[in-house]
């Protein structure tokens, strides 16, 4: 740990992964995205070790859940987006992947949230964009986040992304962030690693840190 100006700077992954400054965010791990992709059944035993390494840890623990408007209620970049992910051409074609309270919306059996776990809806990419989750982790005191789940390309990417704009610093386990192809992940992580700001580590690096507190 780095001391300057009255702050406590982290330097390596065991200063960063403390319940006292560090939340874990599952991101999107629902029964409408994990099968999205061939590694998702891998992503949920990763995440499954994060969390009982968490909860046993007393870490902060937040959920986020993604869902589509009614077409209806929908705006341009909902509209577009699914034409393109449809491969549509008239909005109207095409159909919400999921629908707030649907079931492809809930969190995989196999990732629970527990009392006291907070679940965040969003209609966004960046965890952090329209919702309270910046705000409760600023008011809990924490500046930092581990972060797993799917997709790295589509949604935790933004996430990471967003979280340095907001001067957090976050964590990404690598092995415990599903991708749709090769290509797009290793695309993402070449972004994410060229300012060197982003801790990126394997899960058992990431689950030995947090067992040190």
């Amino acid at each position: 740990m780095t001391e300057a100006y009255g702050l406590s700077i982290p330097d390596q992954l065991s200063e960063v992964c403390t319940p006292t400054r560090c939340a874990l965010i599952i991101y999107d791990m629902q029964k409408g995205v994990v099968p999205q992709i061939s590694a998702g059944p891998d992503i949920v035993l990763v995440c499954a070790k994060l969390l009982e390494a968490a909860r046993a840890g007393g870490y902060r623990i937040f959920f986020t859940r993604h869902f589509f408007l009614p077409n209806a209620f929908a705006g341009v970049v909902q509209l577009r987006r699914a034409m393109v992910w449809q491969r549509k051409k008239n909005p109207e074609e095409t159909k919400p992947f999921f629908l707030h309270g649907s079931a492809p919306w809930e969190i995989v059996p196999e990732l629970s949230p527990r009392e006291g776990e907070v679940v965040i809806d969003k209609i966004t990419m960046s965890a952090f964009e329209g919702t309270f989750l910046n705000l409760a982790m600023r008011d809990a005191r924490l500046d930092s986040f581990i972060v797993a789940g799917i997709a790295l390309e589509v949604g935790i990417g933004p996430t990471v992304r967003h979280a340095l704009d907001l001067n957090l610093c976050p964590v990404l386990v690598t092995d415990a962030c599903g991708s749709k192809t090769t290509e797009a992940r290793e695309h993402t992580m070449a972004t994410l690693n060229e300012t060197g700001e982003v801790f990126a580590f394997s899960s058992g690096e990431v689950i030995a840190s947090m067992k040190t507190h």
